[in-house]
């Protein structure tokens, strides 16, 4: 369980760091409500995982979620360049999220 709630809190991360690009500076009500939202939910998953996951591990695989997450949806939504290296070096990350997962 306690990995889904990881999951989860770093889709939210990655929600919240989009987000932040919507909210215009905070000066949109409503994308910043939903950005700070997002925010408090990923960090009270993130937490509630720590319950029994190590912290270093954790936080490592939230933050690869969510840089992964964020890269790809900057690609996506925001025509951000999608080069092979830059593809491959996300590929790395999920590489270290799936090693992660299978040593802790």
């Amino acid at each position: 369980m306690a990995w889904i709630l990881l999951f989860v809190a770093g889709l939210l991360e990655t929600g919240w760091a989009i987000g932040l690009k919507y909210t215009d500076g905070f000066t949109r009500p409503l994308p910043s409500l939903l950005t700070v939202l997002s925010m408090v939910a990923s960090l009270g998953l993130l937490g509630l995982a720590l319950r029994t996951l190590p912290v270093g591990t954790a936080y490592a695989v939230w933050t690869g979620i969510g840089t992964v997450g964020t890269a790809l949806l900057g690609v996506a939504l925001f025509g951000e360049p999608a080069t092979a290296a830059r593809l491959a070096c996300i590929g790395l990350i999920v590489i270290g999220i799936l090693g992660l997962k299978l040593v802790a």
